[in-house]
C-alpha cells in the first residue's frame, strides 16, 4: 500500500506549483490584454491622424482656412478616446506590477494621461462653443 501513496504523491503537484502556474497564466493573459488595449489606442490615434489629415488636405484644396478649428476638434476627439484606452491599459498594468516602483511609475503615467485628457476635453468643449455661437443664444433663450 505504501508504494501506491508514493506514486500518488509524485503524480499530484504540490499546491504551491499549481498556484504559481495559475498566477503565471493570469499574468500572461493580462499582458496580452494590456497589449491589445494599447494597440487599439494606437490604432485610434492613427485613424484620427489620417482623418484629420484628410480633412486638412480637403481644406487646403478648397482654400478654406476657417475650417482648421473643426479639423482640430476631429483630431482631439480621436486623441481623447485613445487616451482613455491607454489609461485603461495602465490601470490593467497595476494588477500585474510586481514592485512598488513599477506601481508608482504606472500611477505617474496614469495621472499625466488623465490630466492630458482633462485639458483636451476642456479645450474641445471651448472650441465647440466657439464653433457654435448660435447655440449659446438658443440656450439663453430657453432658460
Amino acid at each position: 500500500m505504501l508504494p501506491f501513496f508514493a506514486v500518488l504523491s509524485v503524480l499530484e503537484p504540490p499546491a504551491a506549483s499549481i498556484h504559481s502556474r495559475a498566477e503565471g497564466g493570469v499574468m500572461e493573459v493580462m499582458l496580452w490584454l494590456k497589449l491589445g488595449i494599447e494597440t487599439l489606442g494606437a490604432i485610434i490615434i492613427a485613424v484620427g491622424v489620417i482623418s484629420a489629415g484628410w480633412l486638412l488636405v480637403k481644406s487646403f484644396a478648397k482654400r478654406d482656412a476657417a475650417n482648421f478649428t473643426a479639423i482640430r476638434l476631429t483630431l482631439a476627439r480621436y486623441l481623447a478616446l485613445a487616451l482613455e484606452f491607454q489609461l485603461g491599459a495602465d490601470i490593467l498594468s497595476t494588477a500585474i506590477a510586481p514592485s512598488w516602483e513599477q506601481i508608482g511609475q504606472l500611477g505617474a503615467i496614469a495621472v499625466i494621461r488623465t490630466a492630458l485628457n482633462y485639458f483636451l476635453s476642456r479645450e474641445m468643449k471651448e472650441e465647440q462653443e466657439e464653433l457654435n455661437p448660435e447655440k449659446k443664444i438658443v440656450d439663453r433663450a430657453d432658460t
